[in-house]
């Protein structure tokens, strides 16, 4: 792991429900991007035996605050966020890569894609962040 992805890792590890809870694992971080990888369980998967919206979002959602918020960018929150769930995951493994496409003073645009391990499309996330004050 690069200097600047540890750096991430150690800013944002009070995150406890992205990572302990739900299991997220930051793999890549840089300036407005961001890498991070679900590990699919059981406890992940609806009554339906599928994985659970909220686990593919909360993955989505993580990935955002990484790559809008860390380096010398200020702490930043989701302002609006919209997912378009586009496959039910077959896999074991899911990704989210976050991109940041415009990083204000006060606001950012970020674009998330989630896929599985196998190659599939997941799910699309755009999201406005707010940046919070220091």
């Amino acid at each position: 792991m690069d200097e600047f992805t540890i750096a991430a890792a150690r800013q944002f590890a009070g995150d406890t429900y992205a990572t302990d809870t739900t299991g997220i694992v930051l793999e890549e971080a840089r300036e407005g991007f961001a890498r991070c990888r679900l590990d699919i369980e059981p406890r992940h998967h609806n009554a339906h035996g599928r994985v659970m919206g909220g686990a593919i979002f909360t993955l989505a959602d993580y990935a955002f605050a990484v790559a809008a918020g860390c380096g010398e960018q200020p702490p930043t929150v989701s302002v609006t966020s919209n997912i378009q769930f586009i496959s039910s995951p077959k896999c074991s493994r899911l990704y989210a890569e976050a991109n940041c496409l415009k990083s204000g003073r006060s606001t950012c645009f970020v674009d998330v894609t989630v896929s599985g391990d196998d190659g599939s499309l997941v799910a699309k996330i755009e999201v406005t962040g707010y940046r919070l004050s220091r």
